[in-house]
């Protein structure tokens, strides 16, 4: 079992699952990820760069897409939620929605590509 997939194993439903959902979608979009540790949290690496890490807090769940520019790109269709330059915070009851999702990682991963030359 992987990094990711050992925090997945500490958390519990639902988040267990919302966590798992998106760690599937983005090995759907970047299938060479891989697992590993980025600024010291479980994280989906691609050309081993962080490409994103989801963790729970006692208030509110966050992904993290390693990068301080991609929250604002997707800023328009998360109106509510809060947002910080490297975080999006969300809760159970309020995830993000999936083609906001889709956009993040698929936006990092070009922007991880990009920098890699």
């Amino acid at each position: 079992m992987g990094t990711v997939d050992d925090y997945l194993a500490s958390l519990d439903e639902p988040v267990r699952g919302m966590f798992a959902a998106i760690r599937d979608r983005a090995l759907e979009l970047v299938p060479d990820a891989t697992q590993g540790i980025s600024y010291g949290m479980p994280a989906l690496l691609h050309r081993g760069k962080g490409l994103l890490s989801t963790m729970q807090s006692k208030t509110h769940l966050s992904l993290f897409p390693f990068s301080g520019s991609i929250p604002a790109q997707v800023e328009d269709r998360l109106a509510g939620f809060s947002l910080s330059k490297g975080t999006i915070r969300f809760s159970v009851d309020r995830p993000i929605p999936p083609d906001v999702v889709d956009r993040i990682i698929l936006l990092r991963r070009d922007e991880i590509d990009a920098k890699a030359g």
